[in-house]
């Protein structure tokens, strides 16, 4: 484990990735943040948790320490649009998914910083991604990278209503071949769980970077509203027994990515 993420190295062609588990502000930077953003709203909280039982898969995990406030590291680090024309939140936020500011006044970070960000926090992260998923088309001849996120239910910044429980997402089709997502799709939507793909959330930077079919390399994301498995509302407390409803139908999901065979 290093300080910017934590790495577990398994046996098995996937590799899921948490990049917005981490809760962790470097000191300098807490200092110039507002109060409302140091609670950490934007959290993808207990994704760790949720997806406890990838510790007996044989899988590769790799988790963020920090919060998404300090870098997102589901944004390209040239500050490109995921969304062109939708509403989005950038590599280093200034306002919460609410819209209310991260930092005090004038404390925003400028671009010196930004880089500086990008080479201590970004780039480390991505290149374990880029590392391990070699070691596994190396090992298997292809490899499944699985990018774990979850989000509150409501957020009308940017999308209408609430979101459906589980949101598959595979850059409309390119970033992973089409049985693998037809697979995960039809599992989610045997559950009782609202379901969709390709919606309102398609895949972030790590699924369109990474995801590369023809080269043997197959990423999804998955995003799950919060309100399937914790409290939405501060203090964001876990619910046990939501989340043991959900994680059978997140286990058949992963089990189902293991076994699959380009």
């Amino acid at each position: 484990m290093t300080d910017i993420f934590s790495f577990q190295k398994g046996g098995s062609p996937l590799l899921v990735s948490m990049p917005h588990d981490g809760t962790r502000l470097p000191r300098e930077i807490a200092a110039r943040m507002t109060a409302a953003a140091k609670s950490l709203p934007d959290t993808d909280w207990h994704v760790r948790r949720l997806y406890d039982f990838l510790e007996n898969m044989d899988v590769s995990i790799i988790a963020a320490t920090h919060s998404r406030y300090v870098i997102d590291l589901n944004r390209p680090a040239d500050g490109a649009a995921l969304y062109p024309g939708q509403d989005e939140t950038g590599l280093c936020p200034v306002t919460t998914f609410a819209g209310e500011a991260i930092y005090r006044e004038a404390a925003a970070p400028g671009e010196a910083e930004i880089r500086a960000r990008i080479k201590i926090y970004w780039r480390p992260y991505h290149d374990a991604i880029a590392a391990e998923l070699a070691r596994l088309k190396s090992c298997f001849g292809y490899a499944i990278l699985w990018d774990a996120h979850s989000i509150r239910s409501r957020v009308s910044r940017f999308f209408e209503d609430r979101l459906p429980d589980l949101n598959l997402g595979t850059a409309d089709g390119a970033s992973c071949a089409g049985a693998l997502e037809a697979s995960l799709f039809r599992i989610a939507g045997q559950s009782d769980y609202g379901t969709a793909l390709n919606g309102r959330f398609k895949g972030g930077y790590i699924t369109r970077n990474y995801g590369d079919p023809a080269n043997g390399i197959h990423a999804v994301q998955l995003e799950i509203a919060q309100d399937t498995y914790m409290d939405e509302d501060a203090p964001f407390a876990y619910r046990t027994d939501k989340a043991a409803h959900l994680q059978p139908v997140l286990k058949a999901m992963i089990q189902t990515a293991m076994a699959f065979r380009p």
